[in-house]
């Protein structure tokens, strides 16, 4: 989840929460039930949720595995720096979203 999240931070998760679009969530793949995975809530997919990592070039997400089950959402970074995760721009300038 670079650059939003880096490997040791200390995340608040509501677990059972509702995600919306542009939240940080912990999420599971039907293909690799064991993990659990920070990704940004892209959009509702079925009886899941089609999710992205920050960095699309470093990240392995539902353009790879399809859509995951959201677990919870994380509200807060706690450590190093506490501040609130805020959802991300549904559309950036100059970025498209693509199709599954």
């Amino acid at each position: 989840m670079s650059p939003t999240l880096a490997d040791g931070d200390v995340l608040a998760v509501r677990f059972g929460a509702l995600a919306r679009a542009g939240d940080v969530v912990l999420v599971r793949w039907a293909a690799r039930p064991d993990q659990l995975s920070l990704k940004r809530a892209v959009r509702p997919e079925g009886d899941g949720w089609w999710v992205r990592g920050d960095n699309p070039f470093g990240s392995t997400d539902s353009r790879t595995l399809g859509p995951a089950r959201v677990v919870g959402v994380a509200l807060f970074r706690l450590w190093p720096l506490p501040f609130r995760l805020r959802p991300a721009p549904t559309t950036l300038p100059g970025r498209r979203e693509e199709a599954p």
